[in-house]
């Protein structure tokens, strides 16, 4: 047999064996460092492993059986405020207590090759893989027995819709791909009026939720806008006006940057005491199981936050080509780390919050949880405590049990709301329905 076709022959198979390393290698890689370690505001940020593909650990969605429901730290209660929804995503309360929530998922994906098929298999294997149902529903709890007896239609008709926010007889909606707004009353059951264009950004692609934050002095709205991409390797054109969190002034449209270089910002809340405006982050992938963290963070306006250069506050992602200036010096740090691959979604503090003295005055978050992490993460509602208008201490549990003792997936927090009522909202789009937590009655 000739040089030739020896090399014809053994070279594919020297790269079929080198893939197949690197298979197996991602299949086993494995954090290193203690979960605990890894969270708060002084959190351990280990050297990042180099990896071709990322760490794949989706655990099957298998949804709750007639008896199950999450699980409540003690002193608090969980049940049901409705069931039967379609992926539920955002929620929003009403002044009259009506509840608001987009069922929602991504715009359909096509095409990406390889990459595309396995994230669309790795996708419906976490339940994240059906259509978007791209309307808003509304929930009314009129009895006030902690349970939604009326379930109704608002809207439909919507592109991926995400963030929700009223002021002065307008409903404000962020579709993925537009900030729209149309006139309701609170206590309509049905809208039916055709919504106006407020102003346009961005939709789609990997990071397709809009979520939304009317300003103070209700001129404006903030949207939250992630990447397209996971550390701009399509291109950075790609990636034009993404990676932010804009502000869109009511009344003209016009938008400006409020800070950028983040690369999934998800939930929005005022901090009660300070007025200042925080967010959830979801960081890069492909670093190994411990780093980086996703994150909270205070936004300030025209900050800087680093992506795709640079993570937690200036260290520099050797992937990402240099920018040709260095922006190091401008980069900043998160203020409170959520944990490594978490999924960090919504987000809310507790004032109005009836969960006793133990949950007030900080945030809550819903962390959706990882899906290329060893061991799991996140899959959890956590309270994170504020003293003078920061974060302290480390994160503690307030509902677990979405995750299955062998791993499987019975439900995935999104977002949290405080009711009129003062009962925590969690929104669960694997398991279709609105949790509601309660302080627990002696």
């Amino acid at each position: 047999m000739s040089t030739t076709k020896k090399l014809s022959i053994a070279l594919p198979l020297m790269i079929l064996a080198a893939l197949l390393g690197i298979f197996l290698w991602s299949a086993t890689e494995h954090a290193d460092l203690e979960f605990a370690e890894t969270v708060g505001a002084q959190p351990q940020i280990p050297i990042p492993k180099t990896v071709l593909l990322p760490t794949v650990n989706v655990p099957k969605a298998v949804g709750w059986r007639t008896s199950e429901k999450p699980v409540a730290t003690a002193g608090l209660s969980v049940a049901p405020f409705t069931e039967g929804l379609d992926h539920p995503r955002w929620l929003y309360v009403l002044p009259n207590g009506d509840v608001l929530v987009s069922e929602s998922n991504s715009p359909q994906r096509k095409g990406g090759g390889i990459k595309g098929l396995v994230m669309r298999a790795m996708m419906k294997r976490g339940g994240a893989g059906v259509a978007s149902p791209n309307r808003i529903s509304l929930l009314r709890d009129a009895d006030g027995d902690g349970k939604a007896e009326l379930r109704t239609v608002l809207m439909s008709g919507l592109n991926s819709p995400s963030g929700l926010a009223w002021a002065d007889g307008q409903l404000y909606i962020g579709n993925t791909d537009a900030l729209i707004r149309v006139p309701f009353t609170p206590g309509q059951t049905k809208i039916s009026a055709t919504p106006v264009v407020v102003a346009r950004y961005p939709g789609g692609g990997n990071h397709w939720a809009r979520n939304l934050l009317l300003t103070r002095d209700g001129k404006s709205i903030l949207v939250a806008i992630g990447s397209a991409s996971n550390i701009g390797e399509n291109g950075l054109e790609q990636e034009e006006g993404r990676a932010r969190v804009i502000e869109v002034q009511l009344s003209t449209g016009q938008i400006r940057v409020f800070a950028y270089g983040l690369r999934n910002p998800n939930g929005l809340a005022v901090e009660p005491s300070s007025g200042d405006i925080w967010t959830t982050v979801n960081e890069r992938d492909m670093m190994g199981s411990d780093t980086p963290p996703d994150y909270l963070a205070e936004l300030q306006l025209g900050g800087f936050y680093g992506w795709p250069w640079y993570y937690w506050g200036g260290l520099i992602d050797k992937r990402v080509e240099e920018p040709a200036e260095d922006m190091r010096p401008y980069v900043i740090r998160p203020d409170y780390s959520l944990g490594p691959h978490v999924a960090a979604l919504g987000l809310t503090f507790t004032k109005g919050a009836a969960l006793g003295r133990r949950f007030s005055g900080g945030a809550i978050i819903a962390r959706h949880g990882s899906w290329n992490r060893r061991p799991l993460s996140g899959y959890d509602v956590v309270f994170v405590p504020f003293v003078a208008g920061r974060p302290k201490g480390k994160p503690i549990a307030i509902l677990g049990g979405f995750l299955s003792p062998n791993e499987e997936i019975r439900g995935r927090p999104v977002s949290v709301a405080i009711g009129r009522d003062g009962g925590l909202l969690i929104s669960d789009d694997v398991g279709g329905k609105i949790w509601r937590v309660s302080a627990a009655t002696r």
